[in-house]
């Protein structure tokens, strides 16, 4: 299977709600909009907000779904989220596994979490053995 691009799309309760609170409060960029419908841009991904229904999830879906957002300074989000009126769930913590998260809700609770990778996380260095790394330019 080949995998050529990827969105998470919400079908909220309330499309204008929904639409103004990533538009407006998260500020995300659109990067199209279509009848009943508008995607954002969410750094390599794409943020759907569709106007119309879906099928019926399955009993229990979405319990688990969450959005996860890296920002570079999970601070100056927490404040910019604040100012803008954007209740904070879970206050910008530095967890166990190394990345600094802080957790917001959109307005049907779909968990949203913004991440900081401080510079010393693995996901920021290549973690290879140096015999295995290929000198750029090869």
């Amino acid at each position: 299977m080949e995998i050529l691009s990827s969105r998470a799309v919400l079908r909220p309760l309330d499309y204008e709600r929904t639409l103004t609170f990533y538009r407006d409060l998260l500020g995300l960029a659109v990067y199209r909009e279509y009848p009943g419908g508008t995607v954002f841009f969410a750094g390599q991904s794409l943020v759907e907000i569709a106007g119309h229904p879906g099928p019926e999830p399955a009993s229990g879906a979405g319990s688990h779904t969450a959005l996860w957002l890296q920002v570079r300074d999970v601070h100056r989000t927490q404040d910019e989220l604040t100012a803008a009126g954007v209740e904070i769930v879970r206050p910008a913590t530095q967890e166990p596994w190394g990345l600094i998260e802080m957790w917001i809700h959109d307005p049907d609770g779909v968990p949203i979490v913004f991440v900081e990778v401080p510079a010393e996380h693995p996901i920021r260095r290549d973690t290879r053995p140096a015999d295995r790394v290929r000198p750029s330019g090869a």
